[in-house]
């Protein structure tokens, strides 16, 4: 009896402490799990739902560190309940995977260290900060998304 009583504490500690350990997801999983109910599969978005397309354009925001910086505070980012290095492994497959003629080639990809600064910074209004970074983009010969939102 006492053996069994020690096996099955050996069993249930096992199993509780299973879902601590992490199971490491590709980029793609992350995106399609945590990104594609707004953005879809193919980045297309809704400008109506204020939802920007991705498809060559996402990348005129990597291009400055207001832009890096509003890329951490879209609600989908806040949201995800992502590491650091697991949301800059999205951020850079979104980055090849959608941003096209948009992305700087030599824009460095995202990195967990910059990805922690970045959300670490207090936005007042994510929706003031994309105006600006849109304005900028738009300046420069950036492609920017349509968004409705004033």
């Amino acid at each position: 009896m006492r053996h069994r009583l020690s096996g099955l504490v050996l069993v249930a500690t096992a199993l509780v402490a299973a879902p601590a350990v992490a199971t490491e997801r590709s980029a793609h999983t992350n995106y399609v799990l945590r990104c594609t109910g707004c953005h879809g599969m193919e980045g297309a978005g809704s400008e109506q739902a204020g939802i920007p397309d991705f498809r060559g354009y996402v990348g005129s925001f990597a291009r400055s560190e207001d832009g890096r910086l509003y890329l951490m505070h879209v609600p989908g980012v806040t949201n995800a309940s992502l590491g650091d290095a697991e949301v800059a492994a999205v951020m850079n497959y979104v980055m090849e995977r959608f941003a096209g003629a948009s992305r700087d080639p030599q824009a460095a990809p995202f990195t967990a260290e910059e990805v922690a600064r970045l959300r670490a910074e207090p936005v007042a209004d994510v929706v003031a900060l994309r105006r600006t970074v849109a304005a900028q983009s738009t300046s420069a010969g950036w492609p920017v998304a349509g968004y409705p939102w004033p």
